[in-house]
């Protein structure tokens, strides 16, 4: 299967349904799926203006039209109710097939989201034309419980959306770059997954976005990248059809 990750630069603003679907039209007749990073629907920096910008399901069904064509993984803040969460949402044939909501929300240095979101409480996999597979967003990944949870239920593919800042420039690399692609691979190594990190690109606020969008195999060995910085769309193939017994061999060698 292919899967084309979108790393894009949305606007501050819930004025980003163009934005997608013309990349998901870019990719519909190549990609078996499209991956879109965390809050992709409203951009980061939120702040109080969540309480307007958050959607409700009924407002996001352009994608169940366009998931006839591809499967679509959005993050957008949506709104059930009184509540208001971080959420990733699974769109295919013309349905919403699953949402996860953040579980884990980060209220530390220049992260207050524990102040504007609920938490989510549960972590699922679910069945796609294209295997077994689990989401999680962003700061949900630093938790040794979620990883513990992903490797029980041995998903096929784990769909990583992400709105990580940079920090830690040092000479040669970016720190959290380097803690990314640990956490990323060790998860591909214990799960026995594919795991997919779709990262944005782009400034608010003074925060800016680095990107390098990966596909780790499940030996935990990266096989694409997106560029550091910039917008980018690649398109990575993932065999998910590898049974247990040929995962094992291949973490055992």
């Amino acid at each position: 299967m292919k899967i084309a990750l979108s790393q894009i630069s949305p606007k501050l603003s819930r004025d980003n349904f163009d934005l997608h679907e013309n990349a998901i039209r870019e990719v519909s007749n190549i990609a078996d799926v499209i991956v879109f990073p965390e809050l992709s629907m409203n951009g980061y920096m939120l702040m109080d203006s969540v309480y307007e910008d958050a959607f409700l399901l009924s407002e996001l069904t352009l994608f169940e039209e366009l998931s006839q064509d591809i499967d679509i993984i959005i993050g957008a803040a949506t709104k059930e109710e009184h509540k208001i969460y971080n959420s990733a949402l699974y769109f295919s044939e013309g349905k919403l097939v699953s949402i996860h909501h953040k579980n884990n929300l980060p209220n530390y240095g220049m992260f207050q989201e524990s102040r504007f979101f609920f938490a989510g409480d549960s972590l699922k996999s679910f069945e796609t034309a294209h295997g077994k597979v689990m989401m999680v967003v962003c700061e949900d990944l630093w938790s040794s419980k979620i990883i513990d949870e992903i490797s029980m239920q041995k998903p096929e593919i784990v769909y990583v959306i992400a709105n990580s800042p940079a920090r830690g420039f040092t000479e040669e690399d970016l720190e959290i770059e380097k803690k990314w692609r640990r956490i990323l691979s060790t998860t591909a190594i214990l799960s026995g997954a594919h795991v997919i990190f779709v990262n944005r690109v782009g400034f608010e606020d003074g925060l800016g976005f680095w990107g390098k969008s990966m596909i780790f195999d499940s030996e935990g060995i990266i096989t694409a990248s997106a560029k550091m910085f910039e917008r980018d769309m690649i398109i990575g193939t993932v065999d998910h059809k590898l049974s247990k017994v040929q995962k094992y061999l291949l973490r055992a060698n």
